[in-house]
């Protein structure tokens, strides 16, 4: 990674880019390559032993979330072990303990997690940037103020469907937990940061995936709409292990068809959805067009995550489920009247989930000494609408990887979401859905994969979709 940032910090080279952008009648890839680099030197354009901080800091972050487990009740557990609980224990107490022990890692990072914001900062500002949440973005093809303007629109737009289904849950909630609903707290969700909702709040999918391939069922999707995922499945890394990295990801290791997937397979909806969701990064990665100079096939991160996200929320669609996942007609009948309100309370809870961490970060980066862990509670109950544990004080917001490894990433997520909802509307209105079709596969490869980064972001979402990135399609989503 050093070597990486050192190798984009090179000044004899940011200032032959930056002569080359200056010319006229520049070849449109030329100068659409000149762009991109230009962008990616621009941040590491700081001394080298500033560069080397950053990166010794985020590797010592990164390596202690890959080591820990938490301690519950005198033993060491993983992610998976502390979600099987919030999922499914009626036991309070215990839930508690295992939720208190998921935040456990934010105390171990906290301070190293600061420091990276301020030295992130240095560096953002010696290149003349405010702070290195505006230079993350000035730099990636997003204008801030666009950003903000469309997190109050999606904020409007899903605020009071939000409270009411949020209004309806607690009742269920409060009823199995023997409480009032404001006697609920973090550990009687079902998600250690309610970034999914729980099971009390949709329909229950784990026992349908109880017995199920994950691994084929994940290569049947792709294969039946004519994108073969094998290149990237035979050099992936899918099930758990002691000292492995809990998380899940995909990485392009080459831009000539190296791709590969980590992920801690378990036969769950949960890792159902991830799979799904790592491949179609992965498809995406392994349909880039090979005569796109090597600079342009990659793509923005938010395109990526649409597509991840397309194919993510396939376990809540019903023709997958019966088709696909061949669940049973009687089952499925039992599902399918479930299946859109739980779709719906997914993209709800997430929406309102990046709108804490995309605000809790812009903070974070504009005063790195603030009193975030009161700061991480506030936004919580704003955006959530769920209590701060009564007399905690703790860096809980530290326990997410993201602000340490992922700096300024989670808008990507929500502009996906908005880009899947987009693609979503065009599949169906040209192919008749993505199920089973293989115009659906050979559409998305033609108009949306094989441009790579040859166009921007937003030049691809409008030429795929017939129009600009809009809140419009994912709010009709939601009624």
């Amino acid at each position: 990674d050093l070597a990486v940032r050192d190798a984009l910090g090179d000044p004899d080279a940011f200032t032959a880019i930056t002569e080359a952008r200056s010319h006229d009648g520049t070849d449109p890839l030329v100068a659409r390559q000149l762009e991109l680099l230009f962008e990616a030197f621009v941040p590491h354009q700081v001394p080298a032993a500033l560069r080397r901080r950053i990166v010794e800091l985020e590797a010592e972050v990164e390596a202690t979330f890959n080591a820990f487990r938490g301690e519950l009740d005198g033993r060491r557990v993983d992610d998976n072990e502390i979600l099987e609980i919030l999922r499914g224990s009626d036991d309070a107490q215990l839930r508690r303990r295992a939720w208190e022990a998921s935040k456990e890692v934010g105390a171990q990072v906290a301070d190293r997690v600061r420091e990276l914001a301020r030295v992130r900062n240095e560096a953002a500002r010696a290149l003349g940037y405010p702070n290195h949440f505006a230079l993350s973005l000035a730099t990636s093809e997003l204008d801030e103020a666009r950003l903000m303007a469309t997190l109050d629109e999606v904020e409007r737009a899903t605020r009071d469907p939000f409270a009411r289904w949020k209004a309806e849950l607690d009742a269920q909630l409060a009823q199995r937990f023997g409480c009032a609903p404001g006697e609920l707290y973090p550990w009687h969700y079902d998600d250690p940061f309610f970034q999914e909702p729980p099971v009390a709040g949709a329909v229950n999918l784990d026992p349908v995936f109880a017995r199920a391939d994950v691994e084929a069922l994940t290569v049947r999707t792709y294969d039946r709409i004519g994108l073969d995922i094998r290149p990237a499945l035979s050099r992936s890394d899918l099930f758990p292990r002691d000292g492995k990295s809990q998380h899940a990801f995909c990485i392009d290791i080459d831009h000539e068809g190296d791709v590969r997937v980590l992920c801690n397979i378990t036969p769950s909806e949960r890792w159902m959805g991830t799979m799904l969701h790592e491949f179609g990064h992965a498809v995406y990665d392994l349909e880039v067009g090979r005569e796109l100079p090597w600079f342009l096939r990659t793509m923005h991160p938010l395109a990526t995550e649409g597509v991840a996200m397309l194919f993510g929320r396939l376990p809540y669609d019903a023709e997958w489920l019966g088709s696909v996942a061949a669940v049973d007609a009687r089952e499925l009948a039992g599902l399918r009247q479930h299946l859109h309100a739980s779709q719906r309370s997914a993209l709800l809870v997430f929406a309102r989930w990046v709108l804490v961490m995309t605000t809790f970060e812009r903070g974070l980066y504009a005063d790195p000494d603030a009193d975030h862990d009161t700061r991480w509670w506030e936004l919580v109950q704003r955006f959530q609408l769920v209590a701060p544990p009564p007399g905690r004080s703790a860096p809980d917001w530290a326990s997410k990887i993201h602000l340490a490894v992922a700096p300024v990433y989670y808008q990507n997520y929500l502009y996906g979401e908005l880009v899947a909802s987009q693609l979503d509307a065009t599949l169906r209105r040209v192919a008749g859905g993505l199920v089973d079709r293989q115009e659906s596969g050979k559409y998305l490869a033609q108009r949306f994969f094989r441009p790579g980064a040859s166009v921007r972001w937003d030049a691809l979402v409008q030429d795929a979709t017939g129009e600009p990135l809009s809140v419009r399609p994912f709010a009709e989503q939601l009624a």
